[in-house]
């Protein structure tokens, strides 16, 4: 296995590439992301740079990859940041030049549909990061939560070690991206109710690798980026569901069937995001809520108890599709202490 290569991080002033490898949302929805490239300026001294396609819907997986390349190939650009997600990056993946980038390593921000060039890039021994986009993270209503802010921070401008924490308010609820008024005020949270320990007596370091899970489906099943399940033994798995809210019974087929291909087994811990459990599609009650989630860590947990069952999971993490969001290290170093409670990554 080779080891990691972490890409040097931009410095105050330095230019950072925005680009939108999934959907080109920016030219949809202008607020979320105006209010994230100010932020980007004036709260990280950074300068971002717009491609073709940033703010262009419907451009085609070649335009997206030749963007990406001009990113990873400029050497003025420091690291690559994603406005958003979307549904078909997958077919981006084969226009890419695998070279190129390898010897331009940046390190890039995503989640979301962006799970596939953060596999992309660990295949490539580069160093990654799952969350901050422009237009959610950074494009908050009324302001970066905090702890997003943190730990985007650390994970953007900083090296070396960083403890992640549960957040005493989470939230779900958002509202419409085309209406002025929501961004006048922060985004309602509610009491945070921890992290959830399952066979917390031992200690786990390994890299991690993982992403939403509806997307690792994808990739599993068009076979993209997926190693020999045996180079990922000792790994740190992470998981997180999006806003399209799979049911339980999805949720534990698809880690059933990761199962089946004899990948659970290989990772001694999971973390597993606290699932994302309102939208504008179904926009449910808190306590209806509470089941929801309930449920899908009991998916979780049927999966693991029949598959690896020796897993240490840790529910409920603020990684993904949640507010905040504390941003994990893809192919990078996470250590659990169970007995300690403690989760630890290295940026």
């Amino acid at each position: 296995m080779t080891t990691p290569v972490y890409p040097p991080k931009p410095r105050p002033g330095d230019k950072v590439a925005i680009l939108s490898p999934s959907a080109g949302l920016p030219g949809i929805f202008p607020l979320p992301y105006e209010l994230g490239l100010e932020r980007l300026r004036e709260e990280f001294g950074l300068v971002p740079v717009e491609y073709p396609t940033t703010r262009a819907m419907g451009s085609t997986p070649r335009q997206r990859a030749a963007d990406l390349h001009a990113a990873f190939a400029d050497p003025e650009i420091k690291a690559v940041i994603a406005t958003i997600g979307g549904d078909d990056q997958i077919t981006v993946l084969p226009h890419l030049d695998r070279e190129l980038i390898r010897a331009n390593p940046k390190p890039l921000f995503g989640y979301s549909d962006n799970t596939n060039l953060l596999l992309f890039l660990r295949n490539l021994g580069i160093v990654s990061y799952h969350g901050g986009s422009v237009m959610v993270q950074l494009g908050r209503p009324g302001a970066l939560h905090p702890l997003t802010a943190q730990s985007l921070r650390a994970a953007l401008l900083g090296s070396g070690e960083y403890e992640l924490r549960p957040s005493a308010e989470v939230g779900d609820v958002t509202g419409r991206w085309e209406a002025p008024e929501t961004f006048a005020a922060e985004p309602p949270m509610a009491a945070g109710e921890g992290w959830i320990w399952h066979n917390a007596d031992r200690v786990v370091e390994g890299r991690g690798w993982g992403g939403c899970l509806e997307i690792l489906a994808w990739m599993l099943m068009a076979d993209r980026e997926i190693r020999p399940v045996e180079e990922y033994a000792g790994q740190v798995l992470y998981l997180e569901t999006s806003e399209e809210m799979p049911g339980a019974e999805e949720v534990y087929r698809i880690l059933r069937n990761m199962g089946e291909r004899g990948l659970l087994r290989q990772f001694p811990a999971v973390l597993v995001g606290r699932a994302k459990s309102w939208s504008f599609e179904q926009p449910l009650q808190p306590s209806a809520a509470g089941d929801y989630r309930k449920a899908q860590r009991e998916s979780v947990l049927r999966a693991l108890g029949e598959y690896a069952p020796q897993a240490l999971a840790v529910f409920d993490v603020d990684l993904g599709h949640t507010d905040p969001q504390l941003v994990v290290p893809c192919g990078g170093r996470i250590r659990v202490d169970g007995p300690a409670r403690r989760i630890t990554v290295e940026y």
